[in-house]
């Protein structure tokens, strides 16, 4: 065998490998000969077929596995021998193969490049932390007595209010034709809610029960239902009676519903989640800054493949988001500037990620089968009833669970630099905690 470096230019490099004749020819006799000592063919013996008939029958099949073997086992022999490790799959090219002749092929390969890691000790941070005040602990739990509140008749005299429920008879048509779906009895409906059709609710705020009211709507141009499609709606609607929510009482019997010993220990519980809801967003915002500081720092060159990759994936959901019209200011820029944006926010994930990972390498950090199925079984969690079907899905599926386990990776990684770097706390304001919330939770190297 003999391997040619034809080309450098920067982390790419290409090889020209020359597999001679007779190493093809000999591999290929080996495995015919060892067909010819195990096959069984009719009308001969085991072990006494013809070489001749086992060349006819065989001898394309063995051919083509010797060239595919071929140009694995010697593209990796000319990477191991140079001691190059490559960033994506070599791509192969042959050039050259005739029967009984040389097999002559072309490797292209991106290279990882060499990353040197900072002295992260000189990186100061700001880490933004906010109190969990008895006042937000105490709208907690007014939030969960609503939640749980009940039903009862409004029995003072008056018109119904945003909140109540209104039982009502309804009949609806569209120039004065009836349509199926569109009339209902003893209906409760909470105004305010937004349930039914855009100004339906809102027409009958101020009724009274027993009271007749003749409501004029317009379905929206996206309803489902075709014939209803932007169409001018008369409905018919009788208020039968007004209900209003009652809350639960904030009391130990209402901390014994979820659970709770004592109103006092579901006040704990709530101060735990809420403090771990802080806790979680203060690191989100500290590990953006982290990223930040480490992108400045590092400016060594990245593989354009691996670019090229993250940027496909970056650039598909936003086609997504385009055409589902949630792409908020992007829907505004033109696919050039669009282009141009991501491309440079592929290549700084792409160089982060390199980083990360070798600061991982360096330091010999792992990610834990413990912590893997943790992950695995929140997953899981996320799909009640299916959970089965979820584990069996990583089981099969190698990079989906690679993708479980590299934002695991990440944070402990990240962990591993915040504890050498100057970190301060400095205490805020849960609105200015809360602030760009999903801009820094989409934050990550790994994404």
């Amino acid at each position: 065998m003999n391997i040619t470096e034809t080309s450098t230019d920067g982390l790419k490099r290409e090889f020209q490998v020359v597999i001679s004749a007779k190493d093809i020819e000999e591999k290929v006799n080996g495995k015919l000969e060892e067909l010819r000592r195990t096959v069984q063919l009719p009308g001969f013996r085991p072990g006494k077929v013809p070489v001749t008939v086992i060349k006819q029958r065989y001898f394309g099949g063995v051919l083509s596995e010797v060239l595919e073997d071929a140009i694995s086992d010697s593209s990796r022999q000319a990477l191991s021998e140079r001691g190059l490790r490559v960033a994506l799959q070599p791509k192969i090219e042959v050039e050259k193969y005739e029967d009984g002749g040389d097999l002559t092929y072309k490797m292209a390969v991106e290279l990882l490049p060499d990353v040197e890691p900072g002295d992260f000790s000189g990186i100061e941070l700001e880490k933004p932390v906010a109190e969990v005040t008895d006042e937000s602990v105490e709208e907690a739990l007014t939030r969960l007595a609503s939640a749980h509140s009940t039903q009862a008749p409004v029995t003072e005299d008056r018109a119904a209010e945003t909140g109540d429920i209104a039982v009502i008879d309804f009949a609806g048509s569209v120039d004065g034709e009836a349509l199926p779906g569109m009339d209902g009895k003893d209906y409760p409906l909470e105004l305010g809610a937004g349930r039914f059709v855009p100004g339906f609710e809102e027409q009958l705020v101020g009724a009274k029960v027993g009271e007749h009211r003749t409501v004029n709507v317009t379905f929206p141009e996206d309803y489902p239902h075709e014939r209803l499609k932007g169409a001018a709606t008369v409905f018919e609607v009788d208020v039968k009676e007004l209900r209003k929510n009652v809350p639960a009482e904030v009391n130990d019997e209402l901390a014994k519903e979820f659970g709770m010993e004592s109103l006092e220990k579901m006040r704990e519980a709530i101060r735990d989640r809420i403090k771990g809801e802080y806790d979680g967003l203060s690191r989100l915002r500290v590990k953006r800054q982290l990223l930040d500081k480490l992108a400045e720092a590092h400016s060594f060159e990245v593989p354009a493949g691996m670019v090229d990759i993250e940027f496909e994936g970056i650039w598909a959901r936003l086609q997504e988001e385009l055409k589902n019209g949630t792409a908020g200011e992007d829907a505004n820029k033109s696919e050039d500037e669009l282009k141009a944006e991501y491309r440079s926010i592929a290549e700084r994930r792409v160089r982060l990620g390199l980083l990360l990972s070798e600061v991982g390498r360096r330091n010999n950090i792992q990610v834990t089968q413990d912590e893997v199925n943790r992950a695995l079984i929140n997953e899981a969690r996320r799909f009640p009833g299916q959970e089965r079907q979820v584990f069996e899905f990583f089981k099969q599926n190698q990079q989906a669970l690679e993708n479980l386990r590299a934002p695991i990776f990440e944070d402990k990684v990240v962990d591993h630099i915040l504890d050498q770097a100057k970190v301060t706390e400095k205490t805020v304001s849960v609105e200015e905690l809360s602030k760009d919330e999903d801009e820094a939770g989409s934050e990550s190297a790994a994404a």
